[in-house]
């Protein structure tokens, strides 16, 4: 999976539209393999990225689960734990 996507369901504070749109963002950009479209292919990619969004919010809006939410600091400490291992810092 992409570094950059991450999970977005059963989070405490709440996950936001922002946040899942640049989740989208991401995926297309993997997807496609590029960053920055084409002129041509501009309209395609934020359809799809606006489309991908809008299942992601039906998906974590359906969701269901009994864990408690995770703590977001909880988990960017784990993640700046993981990159200092992985980078050596």
């Amino acid at each position: 999976m992409c570094r950059n996507i991450h999970v977005l369901h059963n989070l405490e504070p709440a996950t936001t539209s922002e946040e899942v749109r640049a989740a989208a963002l991401q995926y297309v950009r993997k997807v496609s393999g590029s960053a920055r479209p084409s002129q041509a292919n501009q309209a395609a990619f934020d359809r799809a990225v606006e489309e991908i969004a809008h299942a992601t919010e039906h998906l974590l809006a359906e969701l269901v689960t009994t864990a408690p939410p995770k703590d977001r600091e909880v988990l960017a400490a784990q993640a700046r734990a993981r990159a200092a291992v992985r980078y050596g810092r």
